[in-house]
């Protein structure tokens, strides 16, 4: 805490004689708050009593408890190690000076005490205490106030990937609980991968986290999908579904056009996430998929742990042109892709989080079955 200028700081004064507790008090009362004690363990307990003292008058020869000892104790303890000590000893040798500040003390005064020697070092000591603790706090509130910055970005940046990825599940009749299903799936099936020692070093609580925030723009491309395909109740033709299968281009070029030249690319990392998800996520592992044939680990992995997602959350829902699948059938057939389809270590992932699978689709069930496009 930072004194206001009608505010005296607190001095404690250490010695185990009285005349010297005397004299010391009488001569820093007229301008200090004065505490006392007399031995080494009721300055420890005085020194972390509120209010805490600003400074420490510390003497170093005592029964029970040195100054040194003293000192150790006040430097361990978090609520006392910032508070300054000066040494009043009749030590005057190079070797007790070094020992004290290395200790931490910052300033020695021999005795016999003078006033103005005394008053001079204790107003110095305290005047660089005031400057050090108002830089903390001016830091402290730095750190505060980016934290919060940084907050309000994020937050800024979530809203917006949600809002861009609603304008594709509006014009596909989907919800946002897609959106929030596809998203935590994914979270939780990098968070087990990366428990494998091949993934460890890749999926990080960063990397995780870009991919969570990435995932919403995986279907951003159908905003570019005619609406006679996209709207179509009954089965494509082979026309149609060549249409239907650019809107993964597309998404990766709308966000490549919005990433544009930016230089700063860590701003944006998760954009560029976004790109591959968007781009890559109907690829298929054995290079059967779309829109490049990419086969296994060319792949980027974010679009290969989105396929898996997003065909888990079709399978188990409600669409035009079918009904959901029981969650056993959906199991079998996820796995039944294995090595073809998704990638062999994430379907193995996948398997050992089930249970958070059926969890995570219970929680953002859908309130009512989509009605049919006209």
């Amino acid at each position: 805490m930072i004194k206001n200028e009608t505010e005296k700081e607190t001095i404690l004064i250490v010695d185990d004689t009285p005349d010297n507790l005397a004299v010391l008090g009488e001569m820093l009362m007229p301008h200090y708050q004065v505490r006392v004690a007399n031995s080494g363990p009721k300055a420890l307990t005085v020194a972390g009593t509120e209010p805490l003292p600003d400074l420490i008058l510390l003497d170093v020869m005592m029964p029970e408890m040195d100054g040194y000892e003293v000192i150790k104790y006040l430097k361990d303890n978090p609520r006392t190690s910032d508070i300054p000590v000066i040494f009043i000893t009749a030590l005057d040798t190079c070797e007790d000076e070094a020992k004290g500040f290395d200790l931490g003390a910052r300033d020695y005064i021999s005795k016999p005490v003078r006033a103005p020697i005394l008053l001079a070092r204790v107003k110095g000591q305290l005047e660089i205490k005031t400057a050090r603790d108002i830089l903390r706090n001016q830091n402290n509130w730095l750190e505060l106030e980016i934290q919060r910055r940084i907050r309000q970005y994020q937050k800024v940046q979530d809203i917006s990937m949600r809002a861009l990825a609603s304008l594709a599940e509006a014009r596909d009749d989907e919800t946002g609980n897609h959106i929030l299903r596809t998203q935590n799936y994914l979270k939780v099936l990098a968070e087990e991968l990366a428990k494998h020692f091949k993934y460890a070093d890749v999926l990080t609580k960063q990397t995780i986290e870009i991919y969570t925030k990435a995932a919403p723009l995986h279907d951003i491309g159908k905003v570019g999908i005619p609406d006679h395909v996209l709207y179509k109740p009954s089965k494509l033709t082979p026309e149609e579904w060549e249409i239907m299968k650019t809107h993964a281009q597309i998404g990766a070029d709308a966000i490549r056009r919005a990433v544009g030249n930016e230089e700063d690319k860590d701003a944006v990392d998760f954009l560029y996430v976004a790109m591959d998800i968007a781009g890559f996520h109907h690829e298929k592992w054995d290079g059967s998929g779309y829109p490049k044939g990419l086969a296994s680990n060319h792949i980027p992995l974010a679009a290969r742990l989105m396929a898996l997602t997003d065909v888990f959350d079709a399978l188990i829902s409600d669409r035009v042109y079918k009904s959901a699948y029981p969650m056993d059938v959906t199991i079998k057939i996820i796995n039944e892709g294995r090595g073809t389809h998704f990638d062999p270590d994430i379907v193995d992932a996948f398997n050992r989080r089930v249970d958070d699978f059926e969890n995570i689709a219970a929680r953002y069930k859908e309130q009512q079955v989509p009605k049919d496009r006209k």
